[in-house]
């Protein structure tokens, strides 16, 4: 990389001292458990509702399961999947697994049979934990032909008192007698094995991905990979002492496990769980517990904002809100901080870095683009190389588009048992990130799209979030998703999904009008679509596949 442009990282001269100056992460999540711990034992680590979980509570309680899972045969290296929403099971399963030496596999509640079995069967799964309910509705049965040999369940009524319908609106369910009660064994009393302590070159999560271009392949995340984030999120995000953190995206993925988890955990402080989204129940919580911090995505801001009950009052105690998962229009941030008062600051990663590898640091706005007037997804830090280059791997001019590379301590080392997809994505170690941007000299990223969703129309490039940029201009459009379909003339032609904000009328035709009105002739969507919802992914990220494959289903 000698004779680099990127090399000489422009952006560090934008940091502060702090966000610059080099940082020396403890081991692992565990051994900042011991030291918060040591440092204050009976503060609380887990709020949930009404429920309050101290660090010494979570450090023996995570002892017990960590020391149940050894006495059942589990090894150092074997794989734990977690099937759960944000509850303080999954923390204590995490910490468990953790410390009986274990390598974690975070799975998505919302997938399918088929797909948990793929993740079962390629991460060679010895333990699963997972709630009551799904273990008899369908876990049961794609566990029996799987490695899996250990399985606990949980109830996410325990640790609360409140039972809140709107999201805890099931019953307990008898114990299974082929799984053992998580709480009961946290409660037991188990010591922790010796001798299995876990280093940062250890593999922490197998964390599979999407898997939007073909099978989910499982990214292993290192504990140093971890832990790197977490200790530039603690040094670099300037909350107070024992800051609370509100977990808003979800912790098995990779943005809530180490923005909101890692970063609390590494910082001492206190993270407030509400099990899964809703509107009303988080804005009560943010009203409850006064968070100094939270992330997630743009929808989940958009249905705050959205929210009848949804005041100023709800976010002035936060020193910071970030958004990850998806780039954030500039409408949308401008319309927030008006509505609302804070400033969301944008931010950019994936599974395969660990989380961010760039954001917008507090003291500092990200810029629009001027041309594009695409939003800045941030900076990277001191010890990250973001590169841009074009089809041939060579580097671009600052403000030229390409595909983004990343290389830096928290980027993993590849995929999970795929020598062939590490070489093809991890070339001598630097991140292939498949998604195209560009950078200004100040050293600014700018993310235009995925690098597949680009539309060819007539011979044209259009990056469908350049469109959506325009459309959530739009005083009526609350979400929008643009991508390309089949053309007799153009080949393809650009379409728009659109959700309507609560109350707001349109229709297609003058929603197509003011995108003409703003954009080149080739860009403007043909065809638009009203929605009373976009489909999601469980962490909020809008899903332009399933778009695609409605259209192709309705031909």
């Amino acid at each position: 990389m000698s004779g680099s442009r990127y090399a000489d990282k422009p952006w560090v001269a934008l940091l502060n001292d702090a966000q610059r100056a080099p940082v020396e992460p403890v081991d692992s999540l565990v051994h900042a458990l011991r030291r918060s711990v040591a440092e204050a034992p009976d503060r609380d680590f887990l709020a949930y509702f009404d429920g309050r979980i101290s660090y010494r509570e979570v450090d023996e309680l995570s002892d017990s399961v960590a020391g149940y899972l050894a006495a059942q045969g589990l090894e150092r290296g074997d794989r734990v999947a977690i099937l759960l929403q944000n509850s303080p099971h999954f923390v204590l399963a995490l910490l468990g697994a953790w410390k009986a030496g274990a390598i974690v596999v975070p799975v998505n509640p919302m997938y399918k049979s088929g797909e948990v079995a793929h993740v079962l069967r390629d991460g060679e799964v010895a333990a699963l934990v997972c709630s009551d309910r799904a273990w008899e509705s369908y876990l049961r049965q794609t566990a029996a032909d799987s490695p899996v040999r250990i399985v606990l369940t949980g109830c996410e009524l325990d640790f609360q008192t409140r039972d809140d319908a709107r999201v805890l609106g099931f019953e307990r369910l008898p114990q299974a007698g082929d799984a053992e009660d998580l709480v009961a064994v946290a409660r037991a009393g188990h010591k922790a094995p010796d001798g299995r302590d876990l280093g940062p070159l250890d593999i922490a999560l197998i964390s599979y991905t999407s898997g939007t271009s073909g099978t989910p392949k499982g990214a292993t995340n290192t504990h140093g990979n971890i832990m790197y984030n977490a200790e530039r999120q603690r040094t670099g995000l300037a909350l107070p002492d024992a800051p609370v953190y509100y977990a808003l995206a979800p912790l098995f993925h990779i943005t809530g496990m180490v923005c909101q988890l890692g970063a609390c955990l590494n910082s001492a402080g206190t993270l407030v769980l509400t099990y899964r989204f809703e509107a009303g129940v988080v804005l009560e919580a943010f009203a409850e517990h006064r968070p100094h911090y939270t992330v997630g995505p743009s929808t989940a801001f958009m249905a705050l904002a959205a929210h009848p009950d949804c005041t100023p009052d709800h976010f002035s105690s936060f020193v910071n809100i970030s958004s990850g998962g998806a780039p954030v229009p500039p409408a949308l941030v401008e319309k927030f901080r008006a509505g609302f008062g804070p400033y969301i600051r944008n931010g950019y990663g994936l599974t395969e870095c660990t989380a961010p590898c760039a954001s917008v640091p507090p003291g500092l706005e990200a810029p629009v683009d001027p041309v594009s007037g695409t939003l800045a997804v941030g900076l990277p830090g001191p010890e990250t190389v973001v590169r841009i280059v074009d089809d041939q791997g060579r580097e671009v001019p600052f403000g030229e588009q390409g595909e983004i590379l990343v290389r830096g301590p928290q980027v993993v080392p590849g995929y999970w048992r795929r020598p062939d997809a590490t070489a093809e994505t991890f070339p001598d170690g630097e991140l292939r990130t498949g998604d195209i941007g560009f950078m200004d000299e100040q050293g600014w990223l700018y993310v235009v799209d995925r690098k597949k969703d680009m539309i060819n129309a007539s011979g044209f490039k259009v990056w469908p979030r350049e469109v959506e940029d325009v459309l959530y201009t739009h005083p009526a459009v609350r979400e929008a998703a643009v991508v390309g379909v089949p053309d007799g003339y153009r080949g393809e032609t650009v379409k728009a999904y659109i959700s309507l904000r609560p109350g707001a009328e349109t229709d297609p035709d003058e929603l197509a009008v003011y995108c003409k009105e703003r954009l080149a002739a080739y860009k403007y969507p043909r065809q638009v679509e009203i929605l009373p919802d976009l489909p999601k992914t469980a962490s909020g990220k809008i899903l332009r596949r399933e778009l695609r494959s409605r259209r192709q289903a309705s031909e």
